[in-house]
């Protein structure tokens, strides 16, 4: 408590980042420039079809270019991206850690494996935590949804969309974890017993809304219905020094200044919720 009667804050040490993806059409060069622009910390590499995206070279080039720093490459794990640099999952992760570490990222985000990868499934915890092992870059595997089908639930990954469940020792399987809000929503599961779930193991956080559609809506913070603003105070409480990136869907955006907007408010949002007020002094 301050002289005045006022409580101070405690802001979380984490970075902002935005993801290329936000400003899709827009290809990967486009979402440096918008970064460097409007002031974030730095952006996360969706390696997609896009061939800049893919080759991290020419990432290196626009981080330098730009002044913006890479803190996460998302290895191309998605249905599109099933044949981005090669169709081993395996390969992919290692064409990940190297993008990482080349360009000074700490993290990959992969998603679980697909239902019909029964090889990458059965070994995937292992080895995950082997790769883990052998280099300071963090492999944080992200959390899905089920589809819905006819009223009822099918999963496309294995063992589970919900990579938080326990693990088999009443622990969560993984070492690091990216918490993506919007896919929360699609799932219907609690965010914030999702972060506790993780806890200290949550070193990437994906922010968008969701209005909780079967859909992933991927929505700007604060136009759906998740605790966006709970979540971020939540770390900003606890002083979580990882990274913080928006993930959101701009295609219906008229134009680059009205991206931009979208993109500044994100930005705007994540930075206020993000200071929490401090912890009340005892006695």
């Amino acid at each position: 408590m301050r002289a005045d009667g006022s409580r101070a804050v405690r802001a979380a040490q984490a970075k902002v980042g935005l993801s290329t993806a936000s400003v899709y059409p827009e290809g990967t060069a486009a979402a440096f420039e918008v970064a460097a622009k409007l002031g974030y910390d730095g952006v996360e590499v969706m390696v997609w079809t896009d061939p800049v995206s893919q080759d991290p070279h020419a990432l290196l080039r626009l981080s330098q270019h730009y002044q913006v720093a890479i803190l996460a490459v998302h290895a191309p794990c998605l249905m599109i991206t099933q044949r981005v640099w090669t169709t081993d999952p395996w390969v992919k992760l290692q064409k990940a850690q190297f993008a990482a570490e080349l360009l000074g990222a700490q993290t990959v985000v992969v998603h679980p494996p697909f239902r019909w990868q029964r090889d990458y499934a059965r070994g995937f915890r292992k080895g995950i935590a082997q790769m883990a092992n052998e280099t300071d870059v963090r492999f944080a595997v992200e959390n899905m949804f089920p589809l819905r089908v006819r009223g009822r639930e099918v999963s496309a990954y294995q063992p589970t969309w919900d990579v938080a469940a326990d693990g088999g020792d009443h622990r969560p399987p993984y070492r690091d974890y990216t918490l993506d809000l919007s896919h929360a929503a699609v799932s219907h599961s609690d965010a914030m017993a999702m972060l506790e779930t993780m806890g200290e193991r949550l070193s990437h956080l994906h922010v968008a809304d969701g209005s909780g559609l079967t859909r992933d809506e991927h929505l700007i913070p604060g136009r759906g219905g998740q605790p966006c603003a709970q979540v971020l105070e939540a770390l900003g409480a606890r002083g979580y020094r990882g990274h913080v990136v928006v993930e959101v869907n701009t295609r219906r955006a008229l134009d680059r200044a009205e991206r931009e907007a979208d993109l500044a408010e994100a930005l705007a949002f994540c930075r206020l919720h993000l200071v929490a007020p401090a912890p009340a002094p005892r006695g």
